[in-house]
């Protein structure tokens, strides 16, 4: 069993069964339509956008995160459709999603750029892109917090310039880092460094 199927077979929702913060305060003031939520995880996103009335797509390489996800669209009472997969594999029309919410969703890398050019292509101009990752100072809250989430390898995690390089095609509404305090399930607890994004495709 690998990582992230270890972890999320576990019997508590490990990040919480509600959505992000900085998610849900952009989401709610936007009109529905088709969402991706990439590396989905339990699916605390997902249900939120889909009971807000959006037609949710996810995917994440972790079957233990799925059925998590399924369970959680059940008992909310909305479906949204879940594919078990990697982001090598994974494939959309071109311009097909209204928005693309990335939460957490950190890559090694050497792959980032080409995967953030990969996801944005499946948004429509015009779309919404929604971030909220942690930055390379985020170090420095896990040294003393070990319950402040993020990767351990600094490559992995965030720095503002590069993003907003990895997604130049966009109009950027807001782009900044900042701190913040997360209370998200077991494993995203404690003040956190951020960087958060939300931006139109051009």
């Amino acid at each position: 069993m690998d990582f992230w199927d270890q972890r999320y077979s576990q019997p508590d929702f490990v990040y919480g069964k509600k959505p992000n913060e900085y998610l849900k305060a952009k989401l709610v003031d936007l009109s529905s339509g088709r969402i991706l939520f990439p590396a989905e995880g339990e699916g605390r996103n997902a249900v939120f956008a889909a009971k807000l009335g959006w037609d949710v797509f996810a995917f994440d390489s972790s079957i233990e995160g799925k059925k998590k996800a399924d369970s959680l669209a059940l008992t909310s009472g909305v479906s949204i459709d879940y594919r078990v997969e990697g982001l090598e594999q994974v494939d959309y029309p071109a311009s097909y999603f209204d928005a693309i919410a990335f939460s957490y969703t950190h890559f090694p890398e050497d792959k980032r750029k080409l995967y953030h050019k990969k996801l944005s292509a499946y948004l429509k101009k015009g779309g919404f892109l929604i971030l909220e990752c942690f930055s390379k100072n985020h170090l420095n809250f896990q040294k003393n917090n070990p319950n402040a989430g993020g990767p351990k390898d600094v490559t992995m995690l965030f720095d503002l310039e590069e993003i907003k390089n990895d997604f130049a095609d966009f109009d950027f509404k807001e782009a900044y880092e900042t701190e913040t305090d997360l209370e998200e399930g077991l494993y995203h607890v404690g003040t956190a460094s951020v960087i958060r994004i939300f931006a139109v495709k051009k």
